[in-house]
Order: C-alpha cells, then sequence, then structure tokens
C-alpha cells in the first residue's frame, strides 16, 4: 500500500481523512509490532524506560482511550486503574486490532459535525486540562501513536528482529 493516495484521489472530508490515515498507520503499527521478537518482551532500554511488553501494549491502551473519549467521555474524578499489559505479542496484537476496529466504527458513525464541535476534557499539558474538540484530540492520539512505533522500532532493533519499511526504506526492507 502506498504511503500516497493515487493521484486524482479526492481527499475528502477531516473525518475521511483521519480514518484513511488512522488506518494506514494502523497497518504500518502492526508490522512493527510483528517484527519484534516475542521472546524478548521483557527488554527494558534503560531503568526508566517501560518493557518491550508495557510499549507494545500501550497501542491497545490508547485506542481503548480513544472508543471511551469518543462514546462516555472521561470522568477525571476517577482516574481508571491501570490496565496490566497482556502477555504475549499474539494476544497485543489481536487486542490491538480488535481495539482498533472498535474506535474506526465509532468515529465512522459520528457526524462530522460532532468531530468538529464536541470536546474531550483531556490533557493539553503537564497537569493542564483544556476542552479539546475531538477531531483535534483524534490526531493527537494518532501522533502519539506515531512516536510510539518509532521508540517500538528501536527496541526491536536492541532486540535483534526486524524493522519494516515505514515512511521509507529500512535496513531490513530496502526499497532497491
Amino acid at each position: 500500500m502506498s504511503m500516497f493516495p493515487a493521484k486524482g484521489t479526492k481527499r475528502g472530508t477531516e473525518k475521511e481523512i483521519w480514518l484513511d490515515t488512522a488506518a494506514r498507520e494502523h497497518g504500518t503499527t502492526l508490522r512493527v509490532l510483528e517484527g519484534f521478537p516475542p521472546d524478548k518482551l521483557d527488554l527494558k532500554p534503560t531503568p526508566k524506560s517501560m518493557s518491550a511488553r508495557d510499549l507494545a501494549f500501550l497501542f491497545v491502551r490508547e485506542q481503548t482511550m480513544m472508543a471511551k473519549a469518543l462514546t462516555t467521555g472521561f470522568d477525571w474524578s476517577k482516574p481508571p486503574s491501570p490496565q496490566p499489559a497482556l502477555e504475549t505479542m499474539p494476544e497485543i496484537l489481536q487486542a490491538l486490532r480488535a481495539a482498533h476496529e472498535e474506535v474506526l466504527e465509532i468515529v465512522r458513525g459520528m457526524p462530522d459535525a460532532d468531530l468538529k464541535s464536541k470536546t474531550v476534557h483531556f490533557f493539553v499539558g503537564p497537569k493542564q486540562m483544556d476542552h479539546v474538540p475531538i477531531m483535534h484530540f483524534l490526531w493527537m492520539v494518532l501522533h502519539d501513536q506515531i512516536h510510539h512505533r518509532g521508540q517500538m522500532t528501536v527496541y526491536s532493533r536492541l532486540a535483534g528482529g526486524k524493522v519494516p519499511s515505514i515512511y521509507g526504506p529500512s535496513g531490513d526492507e530496502p526499497w532497491m
């Protein structure tokens, strides 16, 4: 799948663009996670780093967070208890696929106007919260997942895994 729309492709609404981008980036994230050695999930590059398992499971948590923001919203008077990470990469991948599909279905069913006008009460800086338009929130979480995917490629390299082509060739997937 090309990272660029086909020549002459209509760009669409912001919602359509987000759905297309989210689906494409999700596929790339799955490829990164699939290239990680499943027996190295306890890898922790530094004492302050998350384990590879926790980092991989963060993608599931963020999808779950998006679904919650889009449906019930957050009740910050009752902070959620952390969900323990799944044990194996196949479990994480299965949970990620399901959570991602749930988010896509919710977004597909929302009117464009709601995505622009309704807000989510969420963090906008250290110890700062504000009401963020849902569409901005969706882009923010997608960009955060792309950031964490980059982290996962470093973990994968350290663990001896394969790093796929993401936005260009990689050592494991050269383009020429």
